[in-house]
């Protein structure tokens, strides 16, 4: 993943010169692919539910965290002049329920809670209503002859996509129409996916037993190139193009949005969180123009907004994972981070009676010694 932004980044650097007027800066990636091969030689694998020995002083064990294949919770256990105290950092924490990965792992309690709060004021659409919204918007694309847009994660939403239309396919439902996807990562980590099924759950499980494939299905085309992923942009009639990423801030999907973004047959779909200051935020905002790379597009397409598909815990899950920790031996002090304010304050009042301490949401370049 390192190594595919490397080269995202490289590219749109690329592109920038080609196309912007001469100024006084020049635009640099942020790091280089040889950057990305080189820091990837640090990494050391470690499996859930171990406690690895890092120091006399330092141990770690790692869970599930149900958010994204290899996603976990961090424990930690510290000593300090004979005093021990244990860490939870979430990460990531996963929603319960969804059918390619396992329900997050429960933990005990804690003296330090460090947890993410991205839907902490929110219950998402239930997962099994969304593949009948991607359903109806494909059927409508189909009979207004215009192309769907969906920037995706490379890494878990388009996975869930692709199972989703896949279920689709098998209930013989989904019309007939070219589905692509459009981004060498996605494609790469969707067979990561296909290699490691036995992780998923029951639901994924039972779905093998009849289709021996949950990620290919009849008219379903992963791009590799850069020529074919341009020539999807003067294809005509009605297409799907899943493509990354999520947020519609760099990658292939600029260019797709750059040129469907302005014709009111086609549709771009918004899955999940989309933070502020963003492009895939103003597009949901259905601003009246789109700044893509430098040009000014007019935004005439349809917009539509799915957030059930996040892999992100809700507030449900939240409370369900926290009561645990509070039957356990409880929580000392909470950090919320990871998300807007209204989210973490909500989380906040959520956990509040669990822990020793009010819970304390974190500003920028705020420190604590705990």
């Amino acid at each position: 993943m390192l190594r595919d932004s490397a080269l995202i980044q490289t590219e749109d650097v690329k592109y920038l010169a080609r196309h912007r007027k001469p100024g006084p800066f020049h635009v640099q990636p942020l790091y280089t692919e040889k950057d990305a091969r080189d820091v990837a030689r640090s990494f050391e694998p470690v499996g859930y539910g171990e406690w690895h020995e890092l120091s006399p002083e330092f141990r770690l064990r790692l869970s599930d965290a149900g958010h994204i294949l290899g996603s976990a919770i961090c424990e930690m256990q510290i000593y300090d002049k004979g005093d021990a105290r244990r860490v939870v950092f979430t990460g990531d924490l996963g929603r319960r329920g969804l059918p390619l990965l396992q329900d997050p792992t429960l933990v005990g309690g804690c003296d330090i809670l460090i947890s993410e709060s991205t839907y902490g004021n929110r219950v998402p659409v239930p997962p099994e209503d969304l593949k009948f919204a991607l359903l109806r918007i494909i059927s409508d694309a189909v009979n207004n002859g215009g192309r769907v847009i969906i920037p995706a994660l490379s890494l878990g939403r388009t996975q869930q996509i692709i199972y989703d239309l896949d279920e689709l396919t098998e209930e013989q439902v989904l019309p007939t129409i070219p589905i692509f996807v459009d981004s060498p990562l996605a494609t790469r980590l969707t067979v990561v996916y296909h290699d490691h099924q036995q992780e998923m759950d029951d639901e994924a499980q039972r779905s093998l037993w009849l289709d021996g494939d949950l990620f290919e299905f009849p008219g379903l085309t992963y791009i590799h190139s850069r020529q074919k992923s341009v020539a999807l942009n003067r294809r005509k009639g009605p297409f799907v193009v899943i493509s990354a990423s999520g947020m519609c801030e760099n990658g292939r999907v600029l260019h797709h949005l750059k040129h469907a973004a302005g014709d009111p047959k086609n549709t771009i779909v918004i899955i999940g969180f989309q933070a502020a200051h963003t492009l895939g935020r103003r597009i949901v905002e259905r601003r009246a123009t789109l700044k893509i790379f430098d040009a000014h597009i007019p935004l005439r397409a349809q917009v539509e907004t799915i957030n059930g598909l996040s892999a992100h815990a809700d507030a449900e899950d939240f409370k369900w994972w926290y009561d645990h920790m509070a039957r356990e031996t409880g929580i000392g002090q909470a950090f919320l981070i990871h998300g807007e304010p209204e989210a973490s304050q909500s989380l906040a009042a959520l956990i509040c009676d669990h822990c020793d301490e009010n819970p304390i949401i974190p500003q920028l370049y705020q420190s604590f010694e705990v």
